[in-house]
């Protein structure tokens, strides 16, 4: 038996494209849960995506095509956990893990 996890994540589609640690485009996002020029955190399909660096902005966001850009120093792009094991869990206790 399958369960429904693994099924729903068969048909779950993700790129994350970086380029010279300056420009980072990732596609199958769900939210922006938090930013700032330092951590940027997004809900995906696959699970929590961190990403941190220095002078980060969000440069596109386009929650029709689940697409965002971010451009800025990037030094660390990191997944945790499953979306539906985290989402009664508030923002700080995220980030200070």
């Amino acid at each position: 038996m399958i369960d429904e996890r693994n099924q729903t994540n068969i048909n779950v589609m993700q790129n994350v494209v970086l380029e010279n640690r300056e420009k980072l485009n990732i596609t199958g996002i769900n939210d922006i849960l938090s930013f700032d020029d330092q951590v940027v955190i997004l809900s995906t399909e696959l699970g929590m995506l961190t990403v941190k660096g220095t002078n980060l902005k969000i440069n596109k966001l386009n929650i029709d095509e689940s697409e965002v850009k971010i451009e800025g120093n990037i030094s660390s792009i990191n997944y945790s956990g499953d979306t539906e094991e985290r989402k009664g869990e508030s923002i700080f206790s995220k980030i200070f893990k």
